[in-house]
């Protein structure tokens, strides 16, 4: 996948190679991504698709530079417009959290301030990046609040995180990570303390603030079911690399890679007809704690369909149609 040459036209980030290890005392270094390499179109809902562990948190974690400090950039860059992500300064950073590029946390009731309105809050994130009059912020905060899908914004703005449900808290971030517009938006498993209609009624006012405002969402997810009804395409990891990418319809429909065929197969939750009880299909194996870099495919201990060579080098992307990536020796190589 090449792109860079500052970005073409179609292009709002790139990442591109990165690598990143976490290095603790007295523990192992874990490689959490590994020449990890992903391209981000102005106003596209991407999905990352992958179990625990398979480095996506992390990836939507470097591209807003907010990993921990025991995180090692070992190599890559990440792109935003023009400029690398890996170089900006502290004080640039923090120009561009909030206002180019912005996060909507996992959970809400961990991410917001507890003893201080939801509205002042989000008013916030506007004084930090907008010259406005705490009327002009306040009044922009409610018809914020009403466009995220509140009927009482001004009870909203003063109420108090433990004053509102879960969805309502969810609804408040989403507004947080807007409030500025930015081209692209980063949403951490955003659904996944959620019952199911509340993760559809969120998943909706995600799709139609992107189609309305031209936002990129960049949504992180392990569940499959999720990112069908959302991703216009999805990447697909495992042990911190990109083994598979396509258009929602390519993944779902002509899975290449045997983890994604398997991811697949997991996400069709049903039980017999009959009634009868069955078990449910799983992955065999545990997904690998990458501590040192070993030659071969990381999924090949797990893969029902591995080779020889699948143990002995590593696999390189393969292009089988212009709409998908997959690295696999079944395609080439």
């Amino acid at each position: 996948m090449k792109v860079p040459a500052e970005l073409s036209g179609g292009t709002l980030a790139f990442v591109h190679g990165l690598s990143v290890t976490y290095v603790t005392d007295g523990v192992s270094p874990v490689r959490a991504l590994d020449q990890a390499t992903i391209q981000i179109k102005p106003g596209e809902l991407l999905g990352i698709l992958g179990e625990s562990g398979s480095g996506k948190s992390t990836l939507a974690g470097a591209l807003l530079r907010l990993l921990p400090s025991d995180a090692r950039y070992d190599s890559g860059s990440i792109r935003l417009r023009d400029r690398d992500v890996l170089t900006l300064t502290e004080a640039e950073l923090r120009r561009v959290r909030g206002a180019e590029i912005a996060l909507i946390p996992q959970d809400p009731a961990l991410a917001l301030n507890p003893v201080i309105a939801v509205g002042v809050q989000i008013a916030e994130v506007l004084r930090a990046h907008i010259r406005l009059s705490t009327s002009q912020r306040k009044i922009r905060v409610e018809e914020l609040l009403a466009e995220v899908g509140f009927d009482q914004p001004r009870q909203i703005y003063s109420a108090y995180p433990h004053q509102l449900s879960g969805g309502q808290r969810q609804r408040v971030v989403i507004a947080q990570a807007i409030v500025c517009r930015p081209a692209l938006i980063i949403a951490d498993e955003p659904t996944s303390k959620l019952d199911a209609s509340l993760q559809e009624e969120i998943l909706s006012l995600m799709r139609e603030i992107g189609q309305r405002h031209q936002t990129a969402f960049v949504m992180i997810s392990h569940d499959p079911a999720v990112l069908a009804g959302f991703a216009d395409r999805i990447a697909v990891m495992y042990a911190g690399r990109v083994v598979e990418e396509g258009t929602t319809e390519d993944i779902f429909r002509r899975p290449l890679h045997p983890y994604t065929q398997a991811l697949v197969r997991l996400s069709a939750r049903y039980l017999s007809s009959t009634g009868a009880r069955m078990r449910f299909p799983a992955i065999e194996g545990e997904p690998p704690v990458v501590t040192r870099q070993t030659a071969g495919c990381p999924f090949a201990p797990r893969c029902p369909e591995r080779m020889q060579v699948c143990i002995e080098r590593d696999p390189q992307e393969t292009a089988p149609q212009p709409s998908q990536r997959v690295s696999c020796f079944k395609y080439g190589n």
